[in-house]
């Protein structure tokens, strides 16, 4: 599976208006804490690949779509029902170098864990040991067959995510200029992309 994604710093307050403009869907807010592992066989840094441990807490209705909050008490796998507090999820995500120079398209597996303490002392038994952690607030909305996310990264500040996933190479080129033409009807711009994760950033800063 390719994971093809364009990321540009914004305002999310501004796209989510323009997102409402052009009819898109809101799916869902959650609190996001990633995990980075070291490996000890190779330098992940240098070969551009990662595995992470996302631990997600999905937001009640209302927050994440205009209101600033602090942290949310309110653990959900999918939609609040009666106001029932459905368990977070964890999952594990390995993504692989970047493979196109005009976005952020890579090879990505991710499954979902029962256990995330099992899973850390599985890594730490095998001698991957944590490197860093991100925490951000995103909300996901549809547009066009897209998955548009806005961001507030701790430490970082606000960014727009466009993205799909496409099971094929040579899918990729197509999709990044779809994924571009949603990005210029949101009145973002192209040449503000950013090819560097979260995690990147965070760690050019301490630097």
């Amino acid at each position: 599976m390719f994971e093809v994604e364009i990321k540009v710093p914004a305002d999310v307050d501004s796209v989510r208006d323009r997102l409402r403009d052009a009819g898109a869907e809101r799916l869902d807010a959650r609190l996001q804490r990633d995990t980075y592992y070291d490996a000890p066989h190779r330098d992940f840094a240098e070969t551009d690949e990662a595995l992470r441990v996302r631990h997600e807490t999905p937001l009640p209705d209302g927050v994440g779509s205009g209101e600033r909050h602090g942290e949310a008490s309110v653990d959900r796998g999918g939609a609040l029902d009666d106001g029932q507090t459905p368990a977070a999820t964890t999952k594990l995500t390995y993504k692989g170098p970047l493979i196109d120079a005009d976005s952020k398209t890579r090879v990505e597996h991710e499954t979902e864990v029962s256990d995330a303490d099992a899973t850390a002392g599985l890594f730490s038994g095998l001698g991957f040991e944590p490197a860093a952690t991100v925490e951000k607030r995103r909300e996901f909305w549809s547009l066009a067959s897209f998955t548009v996310t806005l961001d507030a990264v701790d430490g970082l500040g606000e960014f727009v995510e466009i993205e799909r996933e496409v099971a094929a190479e040579d899918e990729v080129a197509a999709t990044r200029d779809e994924a571009l033409a949603v990005l210029e009807r949101l009145g973002l711009d192209a040449d503000a992309q950013v090819r560097t994760s979260y995690l990147g950033q965070l760690l050019a800063q301490e630097s």
